[in-house]
């Protein structure tokens, strides 16, 4: 689907940043490629959902689409055999019986993708770290086929009601929420999800204020927590456990960065390939002077240009035995 650009794009060029031109001109290596990075930012966001197969079994889903199709263009998600792109003159699918009961969940495509990697099954223990509102927590529950266990914790108790409302309409049984700081979680976990607080420079279209709130100093100050964040998820995890660090940024001190800083850090710490049929663009290696661990190559790096898509950073670990 190609993007289309929303009205008041050229007001918000020229908000951005100098430094940000500079630095993302440097990240994506071309004038051309930047100006393609910027219109993709500046396009309206590619509409998606998915069906919830905790409510939804095998045999009543192409009903659903069925119905759907009544009113939306129906197009599969290629990384994900439930996930739908859909477009039409109606753009309020979260306003049809089949969001309201439950049967599908309005989900951006990309942020399909860490539940997927992590692919927990119903014998895990899963720790969501910063799981508000739901979207990929009641994912994994689905995946999960409604069993085992998911501690769902976020740290801002108003998002925990949206998380607790979110888990209530789609039926999923398996979760436990908790409202902590993410840092403050103990026990011990098969599989981990940190979907980490970032800059969000991969959702600009989705939040526009994006633009104007970036700084190199929140960046500074976000990679700090998120190596606390990271380091304190990898100690919880169970030996043969396995971990997933997801952004919606593209800043490679937040995500390479961080991901590196933990390899260093621990020697059972091991980056695993990512397997999904997806456009994929190069991770970065090294920037600004800083040189990061070259198992980051294996890391999941996309930009809005490459699938239509937020832009998304994903790494699969594994703490070997």
């Amino acid at each position: 689907m190609e993007p289309k650009t929303m009205p008041w794009a050229e007001d918000y060029k020229k908000l951005i940043k100098p430094k940000f031109e500079e630095r993302y001109k440097k990240l994506l290596g071309s004038e051309e490629d930047y100006e393609e990075f910027i219109r993709y930012s500046l396009s309206f966001q590619s509409e998606s959902f998915r069906i919830n197969t905790i409510k939804v079994p095998s045999d009543m889903e192409e009903e659903i689409l069925k119905r759907l199709r009544e009113h939306f263009e129906l197009k599969k998600v290629p990384w994900y055999e439930h996930g739908y792109f859909y477009e039409g003159e109606r753009r309020d699918i979260g306003n049809t019986l089949e969001h309201d009961l439950g049967y599908i969940y309005v989900q951006e495509a990309a942020s399909m993708i860490p539940p997927i990697v992590l692919n927990p099954n119903e014998k895990d223990i899963v720790l969501d770290v910063a799981a508000a509102p739901g979207s990929k927590t009641t994912l994994m529950s689905a995946l999960m086929k409604n069993k085992g266990i998911i501690i769902a914790n976020d740290s801002d108790f108003q998002r925990v009601k949206a998380l607790s409302s979110n888990i209530q309409r789609t039926g999923a049984k398996n979760i436990v929420t908790t409202n902590m700081n993410g840092l403050n979680v103990k026990g011990e976990f098969t599989k981990i999800l940190v979907d980490a607080p970032c800059s969000g420079t991969g959702t600009i279209r989705k939040s526009l204020k994006t633009i104007k709130m970036w700084n190199p100093n929140m960046i500074k100050r976000l990679s700090k927590l998120q190596k606390k964040l990271i380091e304190h998820a990898f100690e919880l995890l169970t030996p043969g456990g396995e971990l997933v660090y997801s952004t919606c940024t593209l800043e490679p001190e937040e995500d390479e960065g961080t991901v590196s800083y933990l390899l260093n850090k621990f020697d059972n710490a091991k980056i695993e390939e990512i397997k999904l049929n997806i456009k994929r663009s190069e991770p970065i290696k090294e920037f600004e002077g800083n040189k990061f661990n070259e198992e980051v190559n294996k890391c999941l790096r996309i930009w809005p240009q490459d699938n239509n898509t937020d832009g998304f950073f994903v790494a699969k670990i594994k703490k070997e035995e």
